[in-house]
């Protein structure tokens, strides 16, 4: 029975989602879930330069899969050809697998997937699977898009993002360490969610963000970033719209996260399950441990970026 009266919930707000047209579902790893089951896939080769929440999702699914090695330019080192219900499953690192290089990949793997949850605002190509992850870029517990041709048979429950906000909206009135904790229980608990739908709460924040905004803080402060850094940062880059972070790659990442944390900026060890899981001499523990993903979102300015090379310049690991 429908309610009326009472105290006011999250009500609609502006529904202009940046991906309206596609399929919204409550996470990353649930997009790939949904394509195993609408393709009946029998094995996915993934990088290993990867969060081991993707292998797990696979494994549970029953799919098989390997994995292949990436060059320095995060290009997929793979030429195997594939069988019946065999795809590769490409991350676009850093958002530095440009539209051309899709195509390409496309040509050589027709079963391609494309993991967008590092390149949010590069539009989905035809004929491309492609995922897109909402929490890292905004501030959302939960939330992914998936493009695709294919839809799944099997209805959907649609997911409820209420106990998973703390965290969000904790750090809209506090500071990120006093809800830290609370991040990463959502964080684990994420990934053991079923396929569903996307949440309400999700749906509604999505459609009230200011993409155009966004993209515009993204570029300019990447920009001041890449300014600032090219000189003394190894990789060749390329510059994608509405970045996701500055990958600064440097010889002593973990030393200098830690005194930067000590400053309270809060650099990211993005996947440290590679660390376990590759050799050290490989490009995958080296990238895992020294690309530094600077921050370069809609919530910062150019003094925000300044600021942010300053300190990276005054610890003397990275002088030296």
């Amino acid at each position: 029975m429908k309610e009326i009266g009472g105290y006011f919930g999250l009500g609609d707000l502006v529904d202009q989602p940046f991906y309206k047209e596609l399929v919204a579902l409550n996470s990353g790893s649930n997009a790939l879930l949904y394509l195993i089951k609408a393709r009946h896939m029998t094995k996915i080769h993934i990088p290993w330069y990867l969060c081991d929440s993707v292998s797990d999702l696979i494994t549970k699914s029953g799919c098989q899969f390997d994995y292949y090695s990436v060059d320095e330019q995060f290009q997929p080192i793979f030429d195997q050809q594939l069988g019946a219900g065999e795809y590769v499953y490409v991350v676009n690192l850093y958002g530095q697998i440009t539209d051309e290089k899709i195509k390409a990949l496309k040509t050589r793997y027709p079963q391609l997937i494309m993991d967008h949850s590092q390149a949010f605002f590069q539009r989905p190509l035809e004929g491309v699977d492609t995922i897109y992850s909402c929490r890292k870029y905004f501030g959302l517990p939960d939330g992914a898009y998936l493009a695709t041709d294919v839809q799944l048979t099997e209805s959907l429950e649609q997911d409820q993002s209420k106990d998973r906000m703390a965290h969000v909206l904790g750090r809209s009135e506090s500071s990120a360490s006093d809800y830290y904790a609370e991040f990463r229980d959502s964080n684990d608990k994420l990934s053991h969610v079923p396929l569903r739908t996307m949440s309400k709460v999700t749906s509604h924040l999505m459609g009230a963000v200011d993409t155009d905004r966004a993209i515009q803080k993204r570029n300019e402060n990447y920009a001041r970033l890449h300014e600032l850094l090219e000189t003394e940062n190894p990789l060749k880059l390329t510059t994608p719209t509405g970045p996701f972070a500055y990958p600064l790659l440097v010889e002593n990442g973990m030393i200098i996260r830690k005194k930067l944390a000590e400053q309270n900026i809060y650099i990211p060890l993005l996947w440290p399950n590679v660390l376990e899981d590759c050799p050290q001499d490989s490009i995958e523990y080296h990238y895992a441990l020294n690309i530094l993903p600077l921050p370069c979102d809609q919530r910062y300015n150019k003094e925000d970026m300044d600021y942010l090379v300053n300190m990276l310049k005054s610890q003397v690991v990275y002088k030296e």
